[in-house]
């Protein structure tokens, strides 16, 4: 009996042991496939983001954009520009009429579009024809005479530049109504309003640019910007979506995001390379059409000066655009910004006694 007791013993500790190296085994097993499947995942991650990178440099500096005569012959259509007589506008027109492009140029300041259309005829003798209105107004009668003008031209190229921010960066609960009306009706409203006119005719005619100017303010989310932020945030939906339902048209939409240009709205006079002046910015904007530079990932966008499209892409693929550590830089950033804003007006005041 006791013999058959040991046997049995050494019997069930032998299976304990078998089972206890099977499970060894299994555990190594498990360890391995996972250390295989990290690593061909971290594998895969980082070719697709050398793909992704190549992909950029590509595209900002060996592919060219579409030729903008594929949208109409130069000679023969003409380009609207809204926001026509500072900055960024000015500039879409003056490179437009020197492509050969006619231009229909529409700002609040007649004066100033009067400048501009002397300064295009002396520089390239193309024909210019202009509008003065202001866009906050939302007047009926301006977009009739807009839509009267629009529908006697062959209207090629839109350029919906015409945009409005915050004076400072402020708190939302401390925003004046009539500033949050402005930026909604000059950066949304204004841009549909105007889009509406223009696309008919490009849709009959089966041929047709439209770029509208985003800002990394809608990209990423701005506090103390987040009327303006959401605004251009709207506009990157709207173009997204119109340029697909424009496609089949043979009506290329495209959004153009930016960061910084030298400006009056961006209060910046010294360019750097975060900071192109507008002739720069305007020139990559028109040589890479078609092109989303540093926009991947979004149809009908595109993010074509180079250290902006590198920022983006950056952000993109190594942060998050609503990352809490970015939302947070920038809030802190235009805390900063208003502060010091606050503090020269204070000494404006101060100086003029009041």
């Amino acid at each position: 009996m006791s013999f058959k007791l040991d046997n049995l013993g050494w019997f069930y500790r032998g299976k304990m042991e078998q089972s206890a190296t099977l499970s060894e085994s299994l555990d190594h097993k498990i360890v391995y496939y996972m250390l295989v499947t990290c690593t061909v995942v971290g594998f895969l991650t980082v070719f697709a983001r050398l793909i992704q990178f190549a992909r950029l440099m590509l595209s900002l500096f060996v592919l060219p954009g579409k030729e903008l005569r594929t949208f109409g012959q130069p000679s023969k259509t003409w380009a609207l520009v809204t926001g026509a007589s500072d900055g960024i506008g000015k500039e879409f027109a003056l490179q437009l009429s020197r492509a050969g492009y006619s231009t229909l140029l529409v700002s609040r300041t007649a004066s100033k579009l009067d400048a501009l259309a002397a300064e295009i005829k002396s520089k390239y003798n193309t024909s210019t024809k202009i509008l003065a209105m202001d866009f906050g107004a939302n007047n009926d009668d301006d977009y009739a005479k807009l839509k009267a003008l629009v529908d006697s031209l062959d209207i090629a190229i839109l350029i919906n530049n015409v945009g409005a921010s915050h004076s400072i960066p402020v708190p939302f609960t401390q925003t004046e109504q009539s500033e949050v009306n402005s930026i909604i009706t000059i950066n949304c409203m204004a841009t549909l309003r105007v889009t509406q006119l223009v696309a008919a005719g490009m849709v009959q005619r089966k041929r047709g640019l439209i770029v509208t100017m985003g800002s990394f303010g809608g990209l990423f989310p701005t506090p103390l910007l987040a009327t303006y932020s959401g605004s251009k945030a709207f506009l990157q939906q709207w173009s997204t979506a119109l340029g697909s339902e424009l496609a089949p048209y043979n009506v290329q939409v495209e959004l153009v995001q930016s960061y910084l240009v030298t400006s009056a709205m961006s209060k910046i006079r010294k360019s750097s390379a975060l900071v192109p002046t507008p002739r720069a910015f305007v020139k990559s904007v028109l040589g890479k059409v078609g092109r989303t530079g540093g926009a991947q990932g979004w149809t009908h966008t595109s993010t074509p000066y180079w250290s902006h499209a590198i920022l983006q892409w950056s952000v993109n693929a190594f942060v998050g655009p609503g990352n809490m550590l970015l939302l947070t830089y920038n809030r802190w950033m235009h805390k900063d910004i208003r502060k010091r804003a606050l503090a020269k007006q204070a000494r404006i005041n101060g100086k003029k006694g009041l």
